[in-house]
């Protein structure tokens, strides 16, 4: 996954996936000192302490959003296991030895005038007899049907 923007202080570094974004507006409802769409650039890294801001990125549905230390220390895994992937942003998600089952279960989420959003290990399976393997992974369906990468959201709910 391709990170397009990146934004830090002292402590971290926040990164922004503009695609991935559906606008739930998580991050700026819920600390608006950082995360403000009207400001350029839209994040102010010293607008509140490091522990709101991990909170705030950490609610981000579709994980535009994410972060990580800047001190790699801090990254290293439960195990022992050095990794700089971005995905083990949440501490609950850095310990690997657990099976996948029961580590990252299917979480379903409905978002009020937005997609659904689905995280953990599933399968897509097209009408056209198409099959997609989901590992880890945090996938947006559209329920608009405004978006112009069918069946996942694009935000285009937004431009209603």
């Amino acid at each position: 996954m391709t990170y397009n923007r990146k934004y830090n202080n002292e402590e971290i570094t926040v990164y922004w996936k503009p695609d991935a974004c559906v606008h739930a507006s998580y991050c700026y409802r819920e600390l608006i000192e950082v995360f403000d769409p009207g400001k350029r650039p839209w994040v102010n890294m010293e607008g509140a302490p490091t522990s709101l801001i991990i909170e705030t990125v950490n609610l981000c549905p579709t994980e535009a959003l994410t972060w990580k230390w800047n001190d790699d220390e801090k990254n290293k895994t439960v195990g022992g296991e050095h990794t700089n992937h971005i995905k083990f942003r949440r501490p609950e998600l850095m310990d690997q030895d657990q099976p996948a089952h029961t580590e990252n279960p299917v979480v379903v989420k409905i978002m009020k005038d937005g997609p659904i959003v689905i995280k953990g290990n599933f399968t897509i399976k097209y009408d056209d007899g198409n099959i997609k393997e989901v590992k880890e992974s945090l996938v947006s369906f559209c329920r608009c049907g405004e978006s112009k990468q069918m069946p996942f959201c694009d935000g285009s709910h937004r431009k209603r």
